[in-house]
């Protein structure tokens, strides 16, 4: 539905993406409005788009799903309007005579006619050029929203929009719609080039070629990659827009020249491509260490081995001779990788580092790249560990802002003598841009990983590329210890990493646990069977393990009988089916119940949730109350609220937040997940 009103107190705006919460006076009433609008302030006159919702603690609000912002029709608004400020050279004064003067001829004269308002006194030829200059700004700044829109394109990157163009961004896009592929990461290339070719670029447009460059490349980056081998890269280009091998490489030409992609030639031979900003971070992070490995050792110990024979004597535990030398690799050097496979000795390490360490006086930082990663973290140390935005105060970035912001990120120094860093192998090259800025000069920092682990999600291979440098310090663990060998999950990921079987029955001991099975079948239907039934009664009977409680699904691809997708409809059919007829919601062919595991599968900063506090204040427990819920992150629908029009979901971390209908695309039922969403748990 549509509203129209005058904006009359803006409650809460997210600077970053224009996320908005305000109030708008109507003929009839005054409405709470939430969405996406930027360029609009109290006063301004909108017409909104979209459908009234009923939050839980703020009751209706309108939700806004496009907006366009209209010039005052009556003259008492219209005065407001050109008073408030906005159009140089115009305050209250002045606004009253334009409207006195002209009436309700007013916008055409600013519009058509600007000459005629030296005919109000106060204002010069010179005065109103300047005027009618500021109102058309503003105008056309207002046109933008609406544009996009044409294209698909959401409010949200409005204001990147006119951030990078100014108020000449519709004709600079219309100039060259190509331009929209710097936007936004996920921008489709295809609907921006049927728009290019519809205006009557040719298929050999030397815009379009070098826009075919660099899209190939944003597409690599969004498949984890930091560059790319140039002949794939002119293949895909071909492939993309029907031209020549030789139009694809005078665009790759013109793009280095403009300093926009950056050509190296691999150790392979290969002739590798990136764009600069991935170049330039892995140039920062290199010269970063570097600088960080050649600077003075200042908490280096000269009795460590002393300091290590009295942790040990505390802790009542013998250290192997490998985990010793990764100690002391620890003390010989400002920047150090501790890497091995399960069951190696890692956390143990750790432990110690921070013993030694604390009991010198010195300050030990613990941080790992996701919540579920410093939350093991701080269980195991028993020392509180911090998601590395948060110890970097990155605060809210959209994906795209993360990445072309690296380069420009200070930082503030953590305060620290001693930083670990645990399942580095998770961290992308970018998230290692801005932790290198923070570090000082002199600070001990110790990275943590399993090199045999998937690598991030988002672009580059960090730990892997570090140790292959051979310029980092890095010992790696290889011994499995006793009460670890005992888990055969342990001992066949290494048996696979060094190339060999699965365990067999004649190499099993007796001390082993049964924690581990290989299934073998000949066809994806039996397999199927198999999951299924392994998922409704065989795990629990066997071990007492509760599919909801114990159980998670993982799969290596999200398509066919065996991918996620469809094994999350046979499990929630198996294992949760609507009997009772409850309220259910169906989003983009799946259907959501109340008791359905679901994983978050973007980032919202906004999104409103409460938890139960566990402390307490006069005798009543406190409820922690905050905004955001982030990709990877698990949780249980508890409710589908049909007269709310919203579901509530009870995250892993008890938070619980409530999702209008309209935003289940944030979700997907967690029943089975692909292997790499495992990893952002």
């Amino acid at each position: 539905m549509e509203i129209t009103g005058e904006i009359i107190t803006i409650i809460y705006t997210n600077k970053i993406n224009s996320y908005t919460v305000a109030e708008v006076e109507t003929d009839e009433e005054i409405i709470t409005v939430v969405g996406y609008l930027p360029f609009v302030d109290v006063g301004d006159t909108v017409k909104l788009v979209g459908k009234y919702v009923e939050h839980k603690d703020y009751g209706r609000q309108f939700k806004v799903d496009t907006f366009e912002k209209i010039i005052p029709q009556n003259l008492s608004a219209l005065e407001k309007y050109l008073a408030k400020g906005d159009i140089k050279g115009v305050g209250k004064a002045i606004a009253k005579r334009i409207v006195k003067k002209f009436g309700e001829e007013t916008i055409n004269i600013f519009k058509l006619h600007p000459e005629r308002l030296v005919e109000v006194k106060g204002i010069s030829e010179e005065k109103a050029e300047e005027i009618a200059e500021s109102f058309m700004e503003n105008f056309e700044v207002w046109q933008i929203v609406g544009f996009l829109e044409k294209f698909g394109i959401g409010a949200e990157h409005a204001q990147k929009v006119f951030d990078l163009y100014g108020v000449t961004a519709i004709q600079e896009i219309e100039n060259n719609p190509y331009l929209l592929i710097d936007i936004a990461r996920g921008v489709d290339f295809k609907k921006i080039d049927k728009m290019a070719l519809d205006l009557g670029i040719s298929y050999d447009n030397h815009k379009r070629i070098t826009s075919g460059v660099k899209y190939g490349l944003i597409r690599a980056t969004n498949n984890g990659h930091a560059c790319v081998i140039k002949d794939n890269l002119i293949e895909f280009v071909i492939n993309l827009l029907d031209v020549s091998s030789e139009n694809v490489e005078d665009g790759i030409i013109d793009l280095k020249a403009k300093d926009e992609i950056v050509e190296e030639k691999g150790e392979d031979g290969y002739i590798y491509v990136y764009l600069s900003t991935f170049y330039n971070t892995e140039e920062e992070i290199a010269e970063k260490i570097r600088k960080l490995l050649n600077a003075k050792n200042m908490k280096k110990m000269t009795s460590f081995d002393k300091e290590l024979k009295k942790v040990e004597k505390l802790s009542n535990l013998e250290l192997s001779d490998k985990q010793k030398e990764a100690l002391k690799l620890v003390n010989e050097n400002n920047v150090t990788i501790i890497t091995g496979g399960p069951g190696t000795g890692k956390t143990t390490i750790i432990k110690n580092i921070i013993d030694i360490y604390e009991e010198k006086g010195k300050k030990v930082v613990l941080a790992a790249p996701t919540g579920r990663a410093a939350k093991r973290m701080t269980e195991t140390t028993g020392k509180e560990a911090s998601t590395l935005h948060r110890l970097l105060e990155i605060g809210k970035m959209d994906e795209d802002s993360f990445y072309k912001r690296a380069s420009k990120y200070e930082g503030m120094p953590i305060d620290a003598d001693v930083i670990i860093v645990d399942e580095v192998s998770m961290m992308d090259m970018f998230l290692m841009s801005y932790l290198l800025k923070c570090v000082y000069q002199g600070t001990k920092l110790v990275l943590v990983g399993d090199i045999d682990q998937l690598p991030s999600v988002g672009p580059g291979s960090v730990l892997k590329d570090l140790i292959n440098s051979e310029k980092v310090p890095t010992i790696i663990l290889d011994k499995i210890f006793r009460q670890a060998a005992k888990s055969k999950i342990v001992v066949n990921a290494h048996r696979v990493n060094e190339g060999e079987k699965f365990l067999n029955k004649e190499e099993e001991t007796e001390e082993m646990i049964d924690d581990f099975f290989f299934i073998k079948e000949t066809s994806q239907e039996k397999m199927l069977s198999q999951i299924v039934s392994l998922c409704t009664g065989r795990l629990e009977k066997y071990g007492n393990y509760d599919f909801f409680q114990n159980i998670q699904v993982l799969t290596p691809t999200k398509k066919g009988l065996l991918g996620t997708k469809e094994l999350n409809k046979v499990l929630q059919e198996n294992l949760n089916p609507n009997l009772k007829g409850l309220p259910e919601r169906t989003s983009r062919g799946a259907i959501y119940r109340t008791g359905d595991r679901v994983m978050q599968i973007k980032n919202n900063y906004d999104i409103y949730w409460e938890r139960e506090g566990t402390g307490d204040k006069g005798g009543i427990e406190e409820k922690e109350i905050g905004s955001g819920v982030f990709n990877g992150e698990i949780g249980t629908i508890i409710k589908v609220d049909e007269k709310e029009k919203q579901v509530e979901i009870k995250f892993d971390d008890d938070k619980i937040a409530w999702y209008e209908y309209s935003e289940l695309d944030q979700i997907e039922h967690s029943y089975a997940i692909t292997i790499h969403k495992a990893q952002r748990k």
